[in-house]
């Protein structure tokens, strides 16, 4: 895939060296050229100071032929006019973006961007997004806890919400089915394409994404 990373902080550069280490194709830019010292050597992609909305280093930069977009910066609003600029202007397939105001969440949503929130992000959490499209979001963490969303396939269909939960590590609390909210039971079934939204201890990230291979 092509991808286009704008912010070389420590979530856009651990992606963007995620993503190339996988054999992708990663424009990173970001307006502050020391940022990309957090590349180091090993990194094989484009590198470009500058400003994600500005229309002309895009164009420069071929966002044309890029099959994802991602913007990590710490600004929202930064995010927010790249990610419509990439979206909207010049059509770029998967669009997501990084925001840290809850507020700005629905705003984000009704304008058709993927959005992920949080203070602290996972590098890996983004990638799952971008290349597998299962592992739908790391939507919040707050210090020890975090929610993230799955999407039931066909490993997990007729499974028990029970049998997914992990004792003090990841607890169902909710399901979203067919525009339907559910606050499942025990034995609730998961059927195929629910959204299963769950509680996670941040230290237990890498165990739930490998029991759901996630």
């Amino acid at each position: 895939m092509n991808i286009m990373i704008v912010g070389c902080g420590r979530v856009g550069s651990q992606l963007a060296l995620l993503l190339s280490q996988e054999g992708h194709n990663v424009t990173i830019i970001d307006k502050n050229q020391d940022a990309f010292k957090r590349l180091g050597g090993t990194f094989n992609g484009i590198q470009a100071a500058g400003n994600g909305f500005d229309e002309k280093l895009l164009k420069e930069l071929k966002i044309d032929k890029q099959d994802a977009f991602v913007s990590v910066t710490s600004g929202d609003n930064t995010n927010l006019m790249a990610s419509q600029i990439a979206k909207k202007i010049f059509k770029v397939p998967r669009v997501i973006a990084r925001v840290y105001d809850p507020k700005r969440a629905d705003i984000y949503k009704k304008l058709g961007l993927d959005i992920i929130s949080g203070t602290v992000l996972v590098a890996a959490m983004i990638r799952d997004k971008l290349i597998e499209n299962r592992f739908t979001g790391y939507l919040v963490e707050t210090g020890e806890l975090g929610v993230i969303e799955i999407i039931v396939k066909e490993d997990l269909k007729g499974k028990s919400v029970d049998a997914l939960n992990i004792p003090d590590e990841f607890l169902v609390v909710v399901i979203e089915r067919k525009k339907r909210v559910i606050i499942p039971q025990p034995d609730a079934k998961l059927e195929l394409n629910d959204k299963v939204m769950g509680v996670v201890r941040t230290s237990s990230l890498k165990k739930v994404r490998e029991v759901f291979k996630l």
